[in-house]
């Protein structure tokens, strides 16, 4: 009864531009200690291999020391660990592949399968129907050999590709690459371990794209696993399980402020929400000056938890009530300076008044801050 554990795009030396410094390098680290992980697994559960199927690493350039990180961290598990070239990492004539092997940082029991072909793993119990991409995009189907392929009898065959499936994916995913749509039926495979698509998805009964076992993005297509399959034998319906792998949850959440019940269900919301997440929060409509504190004191408790927290909230007005401004006993030439930065916070779509009533409810914040703090000082 093989038993095998089906992963994919692992994109090792991933970076995240757009994210803060100190949340970027964590999350650069987060995809080597998703290897371990999944190493632990295979472990636990006695696999009888690991099939990585594309997009081990996110680019040709990763560093020499990166290579020898992601190959080390599969440490955990001494079985074979199949690895196929996918879209990001194609095995050119010159790859990340080839410069792994020169530096010798891939160990006896990695299996980089660089070359389409049939790979025997007579212990594990598998025959391995290998179309890896020896460039980044193709319009052929590189599974097509697979219908004609002969494989050792009493083993299961199990094919490894990396790519789209056609007419079921949509056309904007990563890799163009076609991938029939029966091709586990036309091939006859036992089961057909696909990579691309990021998240978990099955196609068929013996079909099925693993996705990634980090989330890097915010789609929300169930990422963040990885797949136990179990088959009895030749010609078995495989048994497929999810098994979650994924440190962080990547999360985008639109809100808009009307009332101050709002603001209650917003930092509810925020307080459900389990620790170590990467969330884009954009929020829009109003507040007023004890709301906007609030919000304030809120979010640096909520940042403190999560692994990012990105904030839009150039659509968030600031509205001083008249208590407000006369809890801060605003009057004369201030009263005037609030009232036009209030005015203000109405911009356009145009971009200059976009960011023009930006820095005017910035300054409005600032500003009765200040105030509220002037109240609040100690009379000499």
């Amino acid at each position: 009864m093989p038993r095998f554990l089906h992963t994919a795009d692992w994109q090792i030396g991933r970076r995240y531009p757009r994210l803060e410094e100190e949340d970027a390098a964590s999350l650069f680290e987060a995809r080597f200690a998703a290897i371990e992980r999944i190493a632990r697994l295979a472990a636990q559960e006695q696999v009888d291999a690991v099939l990585v199927a594309g997009d081990v690493f996110d680019a040709q350039t990763i560093s020499d020391r990166s290579l020898h990180r992601t190959f080390q961290a599969t440490q955990g598990f001494k079985g074979p660990w199949l690895m196929l070239p996918g879209n990001h990492d194609a095995a050119l004539a010159e790859s990340v592949w080839h410069r792994a092997r020169r530096i010798h940082a891939v160990p006896d029991h990695v299996h980089a399968l660089i070359q389409p072909g049939i790979y025997s793993f007579a212990d594990a119990g598998l025959a391995i129907l290998a179309a890896p991409l020896t460039q980044r995009h193709t319009h052929d189907d590189l599974t097509a050999w697979f219908d004609g392929a002969a494989t050792p009898h009493g083993l299961l065959r199990v094919g490894l590709a990396h790519g789209s499936v056609s007419g079921i994916l949509p056309d904007d995913i990563d890799s163009p690459n076609p991938i029939a749509a029966d091709r586990a039926a036309t091939a006859r495979l036992d089961y057909l371990a696909l990579g691309d698509w990021h998240g978990t998805r099955q196609i068929d009964a013996r079909t099925w794209y693993s996705g990634t076992p980090e989330q890097e993005r915010f789609k929300d297509n169930d990422p963040g696993n990885v797949l136990l399959v179990t088959v009895d034998g030749p010609g078995a319906t495989p048994i497929v399980t999810p098994q979650r792998t994924g440190a962080h949850r990547w999360l985008q959440l639109t809100r808009t402020l009307a009332v101050s019940s709002d603001l209650d269900a917003l930092l509810a919301e925020l307080e459900s929400l389990p620790a170590s997440c990467v969330i884009e929060l954009t929020l829009a409509g109003e507040l007023d000056l004890a709301g906007q504190q609030r919000l304030e004191r809120a979010l640096d408790r909520f940042a403190a938890r999560q692994r990012s927290l990105t904030l839009h909230d150039d659509r968030l007005r600031l509205q001083p009530t008249d208590q407000d401004l006369a809890a801060l006993h605003a009057d004369g030439y201030v009263a005037s300076v609030i009232s036009t930065l209030r005015e203000r916070q109405h911009g356009t779509a145009d971009s200059d008044n976009t960011q023009t009533a930006q820095t005017a409810r910035d300054a409005l914040a600032i500003l009765a801050g200040l105030l509220a703090q002037r109240q609040d000082a100690p009379i000499p």
